[in-house]
């Protein structure tokens, strides 16, 4: 790919390699937009197949968090940080000090925190050789549980603008990934009733929790996932789930889970989903859990306002498959507009230079 073209198009300020030889450390931080604020989003560890696929991840995330965070109506940014190789060998305290003196370089203009193979422990380090990174242990901790309880209000909001009331007790559900958000994401609607819940899992410790806890949560082969005759699916694992192999199997009039990037082609499959009839909560908005709660370290954490901001992705969505409807497109593009509208308001507003 031609990166710079590929930064042009989309608008991106900065993409960073680094590497550090004590560790063995390698990695890159892409920022998209800081339109709003500082460059917010987390680093993950993937064994990429090549650096082509770790930048590519990397630049789509970090556009993701530009548009998520202006969404959620916060002060930030968009960014992201990948690093190469395998969690269960790189991973240890030099290796993330070693990330944190990296951040600390970008001068506050990238704030960090856990993503995939990361976690608010390695997070600990990092924060000890900078002050920008959040999601830590002594503050908001695990970011999941926030993230899952957006994801059922978000849900609640599509299936009200789908089937007229937001009651989980009469619909059906199948989640798709129990490690995290999607384990979460169970728990909320065994909790509040849900008529069926069904799971589909590639980790089999992940498998065996769910059976343990939740027996009445029905396993399906990650094969079969979106043949499920449901209300609603919910993908809550990796990208790139909604493409035109798993679309054309799909049942269910919702589409809600926590996962980033689930659309392949946003333009292609987005319209696709919205021609098949399907409500498709996306993604950036519907998962913005997370990030509104560590966006609240910044301040004075607190747990019950953090709770009342992330409620508030229902009413947002709400707003957003009512432009989609009103101007006949597709949900996605509907985020989009509506993100790129706070981000120009405000950049208007700040347009003029007052000193703080």
């Amino acid at each position: 790919m031609n990166k710079f073209d590929y930064m042009e198009k989309h608008g991106y300020e900065q993409m960073v390699y680094f590497y550090d030889k004590t560790t063995g450390l390698k990695g890159i931080t892409c920022i998209h937009d800081t339109t709003l604020g500082p460059a917010l989003g987390g680093t993950r560890i993937l064994n990429y197949a090549s650096e082509e696929d770790a930048v590519l991840d990397c630049l789509r995330l970090a556009r993701g968090m530009t548009y998520k965070s202006a969404a959620a109506g916060l002060n930030l940014g968009g960014g992201k940080t990948v690093l190469i190789g395998d969690p269960n060998v790189v991973k240890n305290e030099a290796y993330f000090r070693a990330l944190g003196r990296f951040i600390q370089s970008l001068n506050g203009r990238y704030i960090t925190a856990e993503d995939v193979n990361t976690n608010t422990k390695d997070m600990d380090f990092v924060a000890m050789e900078t002050d920008h990174v959040v999601g830590l242990e002594s503050k908001s901790g695990n970011p999941s549980p926030i993230t899952a309880l957006g994801a059922y209000h978000g849900i609640r909001a599509a299936i009200k603008f789908a089937f007229g009331d937001d009651d989980v007790t009469k619909r059906t559900f199948a989640v798709q990934g129990a490690g995290q958000t999607g384990y979460y994401l169970i728990n909320f609607l065994v909790e509040n009733k849900a008529k069926k819940i069904y799971f589909s899992e590639i980790n089999p410790k992940h498998v065996e929790r769910m059976q343990k806890e939740h027996p009445e949560v029905e396993f399906v082969k990650p094969e079969n996932f979106f043949e499920c005759d449901v209300d609603v699916i919910c993908p809550c694992a990796l990208g790139a789930v909604l493409n035109d192999e798993t679309i054309p199997k799909i049942k269910a009039k919702v589409i809600a889970g926590t996962a980033n990037n689930v659309l392949l082609d946003e333009d292609r499959h987005g319209n696709m989903i919205k021609e098949k009839g399907i409500l498709y909560a996306p993604d950036f908005v519907i998962n913005a859990g997370g990030v509104i709660n560590v966006f609240n370290e910044l301040g004075t954490y607190n747990r019950d306002k953090v709770q009342r901001d992330v409620e508030k992705i229902y009413d947002r969505l709400i707003d957003i498959f009512t432009i989609a409807k009103e101007d006949n497109i597709h949900t996605q593009e509907a985020a989009k507009r509506f993100a790129k509208m706070r981000m120009e308001t405000i950049g208007r507003v700040r347009s003029n230079y007052v000193p703080r």
